[in-house]
């Protein structure tokens, strides 16, 4: 099958591509991680909102320009190319998805709007341990006269650290691995019992550990029905796998562009390194490799577009394949450039670091292999 975007995604891809180019290259990550900015940038914040980056999901009435998932999809690849650090998985994918697929009419109409115009940022509270597993929630949520109150610890939520809202996935039945039990919340990040933790992470983008104590939400901060929230996170989720796998592709992509160039002028014993052997059969693999997974994932943002039923399981192959990409294109990255791949002063070693998180991201390789086992009845 042959996947092509329309003019409009077209034009999107290229002003996304120009704009990560231009004001978002790798040099702006290493300026926010040298200045002690753990991925915050208000300025880029603005920027992307005034393009209208936020709210290509979001129908055109709440105030959005729908481009479908297919979109944005372009411009996380292109963020993926330069490693941008900016709101738009959180807030312009994972929150604008979760109220789309279960917010009320209110919801939508609260916050859709200010979701696509730039106004407020989210993040999704999910994790309670080092690894994705969207079942394992123990942070509950008791029922009180005028809402809930919720208890427990997130750890490591990306943009915690400056949204401007939470997104909480917490149990209001049953235990820790059960499906049926779970609701979604909206939280304020500056709600009362709400504490922050800023973490300095190792691909430079921040995240938090979010604790909660006594949060006191009203009736209509539940996203969707009470018991019920696996029905929404999971296919939320399947978009966030997409959306990361289009971003590690990116990054693989400029990876391996940058050890093309390194193989085509870097000199050795009087030649060319790429013109040895061994390096062009690994540099082939790695483009095959590219070509396999850009296939994966153009096909899984599609199926989100056209309704399919099968995307869960194309969610879950694109993310597997895209972990497992840019786990090899950032080693190779790094082995290719030699001593020089080694040093902080080469961009080589912001990739690998950047890939390692990109690969635990809502779930790593052998997550979704397995789960995909599940999926097809193995």
């Amino acid at each position: 099958m042959t996947f092509l975007l329309t003019e409009d995604q077209e034009m999107l891809r290229e002003t996304a591509m120009t704009f990560a180019r231009d004001e978002l290259p790798i040099t702006h990550l290493r300026k926010l991680r040298n200045s002690g900015a753990n991925g915050v940038d208000p300025e880029t914040r603005q920027k992307l909102a005034e393009l209208g980056f936020f709210g290509v999901i979001i129908p055109d009435e709440p105030g959005g320009e729908h481009f479908g998932l297919v979109g944005l999809g372009q411009i996380l690849e292109a963020q993926g190319r330069t490693l941008a650090a900016t709101p738009v998985m959180q807030t312009a994918l994972i929150a604008a998805s979760a109220l789309q697929l279960g917010g009320s009419p209110a919801q939508q109409a609260e916050w859709l709007p200010k979701i696509a115009g730039g106004e407020t940022t989210f993040a999704l509270a999910m994790d309670e341990s080092a690894h994705f597993n969207p079942l394992g929630v123990a942070t509950e949520a008791e029922r009180n006269g005028q809402g809930y109150t919720l208890n427990g610890m997130k750890r490591y939520v990306p943009d915690a650290h400056h949204a401007d809202m939470l997104i909480v996935v917490a149990r209001t039945f049953g235990e820790a691995g059960d499906r049926h039990g779970l609701s979604l919340f909206l939280v304020p990040a500056d709600a009362k019992g709400v504490s922050i933790q800023a973490l300095n992470t190792v691909d430079s983008h921040g995240a938090a550990h979010v604790t909660l104590e006594d949060v006191m939400v009203p009736e209509d901060a539940l996203i969707g029905a009470a018991d019920q929230g696996a029905d929404v996170l999971e296919p939320v989720l399947d978009r966030a796998a997409i959306g990361q796998a289009a971003e590690m592709l990116g990054s693989a992509q400029a990876a391996f562009e940058m050890t093309l160039e390194y193989l085509q002028n870097r000199k050795q014993f009087g030649q060319l390194i790429g013109s040895f052997q061994g390096l062009q059969h690994r540099a082939a693999k790695m483009f095959t490799e590219l070509e396999m997974t850009r296939s994966c994932v153009a096909a899984a943002l599609s199926a989100v577009d056209e309704g399919k039923d099968n995307v869960a399981e194309l969610a879950s192959i694109a993310k597997a394949r895209a972990s497992e990409l840019v786990h090899l294109v950032s080693n190779e990255c790094v082995q290719m450039h030699g001593g020089i791949g080694m040093t902080d002063e080469a961009d080589p070693g912001l990739y690998m670091k950047r890939a390692r998180v990109q690969e635990a991201m809502y779930g790593s390789a052998s997550w979704h292999r397995d789960r995909y086992a599940r999926l097809s009845g193995y």
